[in-house]
């Protein structure tokens, strides 16, 4: 179930960003990318604390991107990491190249 719930969410040419509202790499990830003019429906935000299935999602985040931890952030299908990761990419300009790339900027 919880396979199929990440698989849903990260599909198509969106960011996607799993988080818990109390963690601090969360809320730097969010804020980075709050900075950014997205188009209607390309960021979602998830907030996986307090999901009777939280577990198993972390889980299968590990499987698929190496890490458990929260955040994981997605640009289109593929994981960019966590908060200290988008926040290297937004300072290096990185990382709205990426946005851009999937359509998600206006």
């Amino acid at each position: 179930m919880a396979q199929g719930f990440v698989k849903a969410q990260i599909k198509g040419d969106k960011v996607v960003v799993f988080l818990k509202p109390s963690c601090p790499y969360c809320v730097t990830a969010k804020d980075v990318l709050s900075q950014y003019n997205f188009r209607a429906g390309h960021l979602e935000l998830i907030d996986i604390s307090g999901r009777d299935d939280m577990a198993s999602i972390q889980d299968y985040l590990q499987q698929i991107t190496g890490a458990r931890t929260v955040p994981r952030v997605f640009i289109g299908e593929e994981c960019i990491g966590g908060g200290s990761d988008v926040s290297e990419l937004h300072r290096s300009g990185k990382l709205e190249g990426m946005l851009q790339k999937i359509g998600a900027l206006q």
